[in-house]
């Protein structure tokens, strides 16, 4: 092993022990409660809402995958992408947020499925049953695919063994996770959103002087055919460029949607200790989003540059993934400060990966453990029951995900898009039902969620390999054709009761 290689390794050592430390430290001053472990007391400040928000939202994805997306085919695709999600971002802090706190805190609701169970004010709890096997059904894998990353950064990185990587990775998360609930989860995801910007700033100045300047990567993304246009794709098959047209532009852009129905990022605005934070909480989050995103997309294309220069290898098909990790290979080989500097920008690349994690094996706990076992079943259990039901419920869920992750070759990205569809079509319809529409009933609900579930997979699976316009990605049709079903058997069916109507002008009335 090189000393570079120590150096980068000690670094990531480090860093996973202060996040247990630190994660352990957080939990234990934490109220011990089910809404102290689920939502923190609803006591999160305006900084760790918006930036847990988005740095459990962007993943490893945020570091690999856009990137990638830039370095092979230029701007267009993982540029609209990225202007869908900041779209998305913004309207979900500005049109959802308040609404959601404000109707949660009314109702007593510290997840989303009894959030939208008791808007209806189900007798038998039949959505809280249904939303719950949704969040298990999409979630595990998601949380496998995290365990996944990190076991192939690792072995990529340093040569050790994949599994053993996952095991790692997996007991970091759970120790914080299990021990400090949504208070350590949440302050952790803030610490982990400023090493990851701070990775992306180093990689894209060191990037840019490896590449000979920024006119050099400016001309050659231009000498490319369609790297640079927003409206054409470069092909890297024929080195031409192709069209790009309004499907694909819709298809990128409606990861935006997502938004309104990830239960990770919602809990975040049901957390926050005064709604009237949540407009500080938009804006930064906004901001970030937005610069962190473009400077994404950037690196990919001065990796480009960098491999040119020949300083990095050529990157073909999902190794264009690794452009940041082959950009820190080389920054530590210039001494042993570059090395750790390089260490810690891979220890982004792993706090991308883990603050998405940490907040869906919460997610995917608090649906078994406080919604499927306590308001489905009916087991009543005291407050140090549930806290022990919970944190059980978390070490048994990442087992699981363990499990799931133990094909190093499964693609992390594709089951990461699928289940950002799955939850946008399923919960975002209902959300935006839940807080907008007085009319929306039970039945409607429960007709989008499972209309929305369903056609993901009937999309997925069955539709889009017609090609054409219907290669569109899933989420759009189905969050759709969730809205029409909402709608149609909402006005079908009996309007909502005298008091679900009352509650509903009293939060709105605010």
């Amino acid at each position: 092993m090189t000393t570079a290689q120590i150096c980068i390794m000690a670094t990531i050592i480090l860093y996973l022990c202060f996040v247990i430390v630190t994660g352990i430290m957080i939990g234990r001053r934490s109220k011990k409660s089910s809404e102290g472990f689920y939502l923190g007391g609803r006591g999160i400040g305006p900084l760790v809402t918006a930036m847990s928000a988005e740095a459990s939202d962007m993943s490893s994805w945020l570091l690999m995958g856009l990137p990638g997306l830039a370095y092979l085919s230029g701007v267009a695709d993982a540029g609209w992408t990225a202007i869908g999600l900041a779209v998305g971002t913004y309207l979900n802090f500005l049109l959802v947020a308040k609404k959601i706190r404000r109707y949660s805190v009314r109702l007593d609701a510290i997840t989303i499925p009894s959030f939208i169970s008791k808007r209806y004010q189900e007798e038998k709890p039949v959505i809280m049953c249904i939303a719950s096997v949704i969040i298990l059904i999409f979630f595990v894998p998601y949380v496998a695919s995290g365990f996944a990353a990190i076991g192939k950064l690792f072995n990529s990185l340093l040569g050790w063994d994949y599994m053993t990587a996952v095991l790692i990775g997996a007991v970091v998360i759970i120790s914080y996770t299990s021990v400090g609930g949504f208070s350590a989860v949440a302050t952790m995801d803030l610490i982990q959103s400023i090493i990851m910007s701070c990775a992306l700033v180093v990689i894209t100045v060191f990037g840019i002087v490896q590449a000979g300047g920024i006119g050099t990567v400016i001309e050659n993304a231009k000498a490319l055919p369609g790297y640079l246009s927003f409206t054409q794709i470069h092909d890297v098959a024929s080195g031409t460029a192709k069209p790009y047209g309004i499907m694909s532009i819709a298809s990128m852009m409606a990861w935006g949607l997502g938004y309104f129905g990830m239960p990770h990022i919602l809990v975040r605005f049901m957390a926050i200790r005064d709604e009237n934070e949540l407009k500080v909480s938009r804006r930064i989050a906004s901001v970030w989003v937005v610069i962190s995103m473009t400077v994404a997309v950037c690196i990919g294309m001065i990796g480009y540059s960098v491999s040119k220069a020949g300083r990095i290898p050529v990157l073909e098909g999902s190794n264009s993934e690794t452009v940041i990790v082959q950009i820190s290979n080389l920054l530590s080989s210039y001494g042993i400060f570059p090395a750790i500097i390089a260490g810690l920008i891979l220890a982004g690349i792993l706090a991308a990966t883990m603050s998405t994690a940490d907040s869906q094996l919460l997610a995917a706990a608090s649906a078994f453990s406080e919604n499927m076992l306590q308001d489905v079943f009916g087991k009543k259990l005291t407050a140090k029951q549930s806290m022990l039901v919970a944190r059980f419920t978390v070490v048994v869920i990442a087992v699981i995900a363990v499990f799931l992750a133990t094909d190093p070759n499964s693609s992390v990205f594709k089951i990461v898009s699928f289940a950002w569809a799955g939850f946008g079509a399923t919960f975002g319809p209902a959300v935006l039902a839940a807080i907008f529409w007085k009319r929306s009933n039970r039945q409607g609900i429960l007709a989008g969620l499972v209309v929305g579930g369903v056609m993901v997979f009937v999309w997925k699976f069955g539709i889009s390999k017609l090609g054409g316009a219907f290669a569109i990605y899933e989420l759009l049709p189905a969050f759709v054709v969730a809205c029409i079903a909402i709608v149609i058997v909402s006005l079908a069916t009996e309007k909502p009761s005298a008091e679900i109507e009352a509650i509903f002008d009293e939060v709105n009335a605010k």
